[in-house]
């Protein structure tokens, strides 16, 4: 018996040379087109633009985030607040989607229950620029959001 027929190479050779060759051009495609969701901090200071429900007035608005790849998990809630405004969303395209649903007078004083929706994008220093709109509300809430890190600064920044 021979265990070397040249039909049986010849099958094989060609099996192993397409596997070969097509995982270099998925290699390729994916070194050229495909790239990873950059990572956010965990936690924002909001500033807003604008004081259409006095909330510059209320306690400072935070914004945690948790992210697993492109889909997000956050919270929006003021400083001393029991209950945070809790939203899901995505990357796409460069752009932070995240959508909830306000089930407590908390935010801004708002009326309960409205829809929530912040779009956001990711600026070159690591900031995020978007805005808050909410279902009753006929005007957008732009605001900026820094890094909470960036938030604190040493008092003496001075080397000895």
């Amino acid at each position: 018996m021979n265990h070397f027929n040249s039909k049986s190479l010849v099958f094989y050779g060609v099996a192993i040379t397409s596997v070969l060759i097509l995982f270099k051009i998925v290699t390729l495609y994916g070194e050229k087109n495909l790239q990873a969701s950059p990572v956010l901090n965990n936690s924002y200071r909001l500033t807003w633009k604008n004081n259409v429900l006095n909330c510059e007035k209320s306690a400072p608005m935070m914004l945690n985030i948790q992210q697993s790849g492109i889909y997000l998990n956050a919270a929006l809630f003021s400083a001393g607040e029991a209950k945070p405004l809790a939203m899901s969303g995505i990357w796409k395209n460069q752009q932070m989607s995240l959508a909830g649903k306000i089930d407590q007078p908390t935010l801004c004083n708002i009326t309960v229950p409205q829809s929530v929706k912040m779009q956001m994008q990711l600026t070159d220093k690591g900031n995020l620029q978007g805005q808050l709109i909410i279902s009753d509300i006929s005007q957008t809430l732009e605001f900026n959001a820094t890094p909470e890190a960036a938030q604190v600064r040493p008092e003496n920044s001075r080397s000895h």
